[in-house]
């Protein structure tokens, strides 16, 4: 569990004078953290979630989110006439239009937890599903099965052996799409309007969720691909080994979340205490804390895209929001709900949406995402080495 102290009072000074001179923000309860998520959309790497301790009673549910005794109560119903209660969780998630919803057997959720330590089995797809129900390859994992195979971002999946994938969520195929080690997957694709089919062997994949590379100049450059356990320390190690007086980018792009403690901590190498972000449970109001001692002075940018999701856009939008870094890229995802997990009698564990992040000025990551400060497109590394010499970095 993570302790994060209660806040009687905290003022900060929004970095858009446009915003309000000053805003303050107001919490008096005491918030623990447990196994604390982002929602991630890779298809055969992770699909986590944020949890959070149990709201009361009669606690108000968000619009367009599941309610979660209808879909226990389904589930239920399912199970008593020897039916698949997952299936009929799965069918009242759908219906409830809860974007981020989902129902996961036990095997898959007991994979899904494995895959915070940054390793799983599958082939090494990333995936999103589009609004009309296509799923499309978001990237491909370096060096695993699918890249050996020659799959490439843009390219859509129809079908994983047989079964259709599109206008499932992304959670049920990455179930199709994860196995045994050495088991073999049929993936049925369309690309600039062709059908191929690819036959990959699934193996046992890992990533390297923070690396660290030097450029000219005194900059450091800390790329974070996920916020699986124990990223948020490497980057706080990364920024304290970094020379004295040099610049950091904090390279954000592609990061489709992970754990939210992870994330703060992250956030932490760079603040020294205070707010980074709000949330709700069904109305309730929560709030997430910086540790202390973060290095508040070091030039920093932070660099986004449209695949900058999550537990990434918190992070972007505490360090944008309290005018510790400057962000450059474009447009994040914009994925700023809580979703929590509720066991259902078969064993399985739907997933529902519960509530939705806030940034420290008060901004819904939901929908809309982050802009960035400095608008870039593929050369926005280039941009931000710029902004950091205009920061003072560099000779």
């Amino acid at each position: 569990m993570l302790g994060l102290p209660s806040i009687p009072a905290f003022c900060l000074r929004p970095r858009d004078p446009r915003r309000g001179a000053v805003l303050t923000l107001t919490f008096v309860a005491v918030v623990a953290v447990g196994a604390f998520t982002g929602c991630w959309d890779r298809a055969d790497g992770a699909a986590v979630v944020a949890r959070t301790g149990t709201p009361g009673p009669g606690a108000a549910r968000p619009e367009g989110t599941a309610d979660r005794e209808a879909v226990a109560r389904a589930a239920a119903e399912a199970v008593a006439e020897g039916k698949s209660g997952k299936k009929a969780a799965q069918e009242v998630v759908s219906r409830s239009g809860d974007r981020w919803g989902t129902v996961y057997d036990r095997g898959e959720y007991a994979a899904f937890a494995e895959s915070l330590d940054g390793h799983w089995t599958g082939v090494g797809v990333w995936a999103v599903r589009a609004q009309d129900g296509m799923i499309t390859v978001d990237g491909v994992e370096p060096g695993s099965p699918a890249a050996r195979a020659g799959l490439r971002a843009g390219d859509r999946l129809l079908s994983v052996d047989g079964h259709g994938v599109t206008g499932l969520a992304v959670a049920d195929v990455v179930a199709l799409l994860r196995g045994t080690a050495g088991t073999p997957v049929v993936l049925n694709l369309s690309r600039d309007g062709a059908d191929l089919t690819e036959t990959v062997v699934r193996e046992r994949l890992r990533t390297e969720p923070v690396t660290v590379r030097r450029l000219a100049g005194d900059v450091t450059v800390i790329k974070v691909t996920s916020f699986t356990r124990g990223s948020g320390d490497r980057v706080r190690a990364a920024v304290r080994a970094a020379p004295p007086g040099g610049g950091v980018m904090l390279d954000l792009r592609g990061n489709r979340g992970g754990l939210v403690a992870e994330a703060v901590t992250a956030a932490s190498a760079f603040l020294d205490g205070g707010l980074v972000a709000t949330y709700d449970v069904r109305g309730e109001q929560r709030v997430l804390n910086a540790a202390p001692g973060g290095d508040t002075t070091r030039p920093l940018v932070a660099l986004v895209d449209g695949g900058t999701m999550s537990a990434a856009e918190l992070v972007t939008g505490a360090l944008q929001d309290r005018g510790r870094a400057v962000a450059v890229g474009s447009r994040t995802f914009g994925k700023g709900s809580v979703q929590m997990p509720t066991e259902l009698p078969d064993g399985s564990v739907a997933e529902l949406t519960v509530g939705m992040y806030r940034t420290p000025a008060g901004r819904s990551l939901d929908g809309g995402g982050i802009t960035p400060d400095v608008p870039a497109g593929e050369r926005a590394e280039e941009r931000a080495v710029t902004v950091l010499g205009g920061l003072g970095v560099g000779p």
